[in-house]
């Protein structure tokens, strides 16, 4: 008997039980589209992740000195020329200083906002963008210039009905200047990236009575060399203490690294689970094919003794199987594709069906088929063509 035939007898059968084969098939459906959905959705998630961390800074080291270091105070100017010296692994650096204060201009304030003292190169570190206006200049770190930039949530609460350039605001005890307003990033919300107001970290230091600059943020030259970026600072900093209680480095991309480790677990543990439904699937086809073998007897017997040989009969039932679990398997992917994008745009994530989990649910399901099909395919070709006319 050729393939051709087997097929076309196959699906003769599956048409002939079409109830009973969509509830075989609704196991494989389920657990097809499971796998899609879960990973699709987890590698989506994945992804918005790493655009965030990405969003704030994963080419940037941050440096923390802690009270060991007062023995030995780092000047900002030690900071600077390191960073000269190692061009081909740095890019620029900023002192980082912050202060809780009270924001007010008029009737209009803000309480308890972080103030943050930075250099002229926290534009390009922090990818920020002006909206209008200027950025803070190396002018303004050398006079301790009382300028300040502020972000759009800010600048919405401050100055709802007049142009904010120009304009004074008292920042704690003192007054400042509004030299530039930054585009919005965050929809201007309290709390997020909108919500701040810059001026130079010299004269925050001096207004807030902090004699030193406890954090230095320093961009990589190269997001391939971090690692190495931060072992040498590291080794910097070192030598300059002679104790690694005195400092601390924190690198981003340290932390993304352990983030796609736990993902890749989780999305791991995902598809492990989805894959119990394709095996229970399999069995289920594993029992329809048993019973289907049962009925189906007395038509083995006939073909037998007609001249069917065994490996006809076997591969007539291991195709009956793989098709049922192969339509299965395509149901199972148009649902978990449709699944994946209504879930997605339902969550606001941007999640589009899996090509690798595509490809591994439509495999697993067509083998499912097969080596499950197969021990009722073996049960049919060893049935005696005798015993088999005679059952009833």
């Amino acid at each position: 008997m050729s393939f051709y035939q087997a097929f076309k007898m196959a699906w003769e059968s599956i048409l002939g039980n079409k109830m009973r084969t969509f509830l075989t098939m609704l196991g494989m459906i389920i657990g097809v589209a499971s796998v899609i959905a879960l990973v699709s959705l987890m590698q989506g998630m994945i992804s918005f992740s790493k655009e965030q961390y990405k969003d704030m800074g994963s080419d940037q080291l941050t440096v923390t000195l802690t009270a060991k270091s007062d023995k030995k105070p780092m000047k900002e100017e030690e900071m600077y020329e390191f960073v000269e010296d190692n061009t081909e692994l740095y890019n620029q650096i900023t002192p980082q200083i912050t202060s809780t204060l009270l924001l007010r201009r008029g009737d209009h304030k803000l309480e308890n906002r972080t103030v943050t003292g930075v250099n002229e190169s926290y534009l390009d570190i922090a990818k920020l963008k002006l909206d209008e206006g200027r950025f803070l200049t190396y002018g303004d770190m050398e006079t301790r210039k009382k300028v300040c930039v502020i972000g759009s949530y800010t600048n919405q609460k401050l100055f709802p009905d007049v142009d904010p350039i120009g304009q004074n605001i008292r920042v704690g005890n003192d007054t400042f200047e509004v030299i530039g307003v930054l585009k919005e990033k965050a929809d201007s919300t309290e709390g997020s990236s909108d919500d701040c107001i810059y001026v130079p970290y010299a004269t925050l230091a001096k207004v807030s009575f902090q004699g030193r600059i406890m954090t230095y943020v320093i961009t990589g030259k190269d997001d391939n060399r971090m690692k190495e970026a931060k072992k040498v600072l590291e080794q910097f900093l070192y030598d300059r203490y002679h104790t690694d209680e005195a400092y601390s480095v924190f690198s981003l991309t340290e932390l993304l690294d352990m983030m796609d480790q736990m993902t890749g677990m989780m999305q791991n543990i995902l598809v492990g689970i989805a894959g119990i439904s394709l095996l229970v699937a399999g069995i289920g086809i594993m029992n329809i094919m048993l019973v289907s073998v049962t009925e189906r007897t007395k038509e083995i017997g006939i073909r037998k003794s007609l001249g069917a040989r065994r490996r006809d009969i076997m591969r007539q039932f291991v195709l009956e199987a793989g098709m049922v679990s192969t339509i299965g398997g395509i149901l199972g992917i148009i649902l978990g594709g449709t699944a994946t994008t209504m879930l997605g745009n339902m969550i606001n994530l941007k999640a589009s069906p899996s090509i690798g989990a595509i490809i591994l649910a439509s495999g697993v399901s067509a083998g499912i088929g097969i080596i499950f099909g197969y021990l009722p395919a073996n049960k049919a070709a060893k049935l005696n063509p005798i015993d088999a006319l005679r059952n009833e």
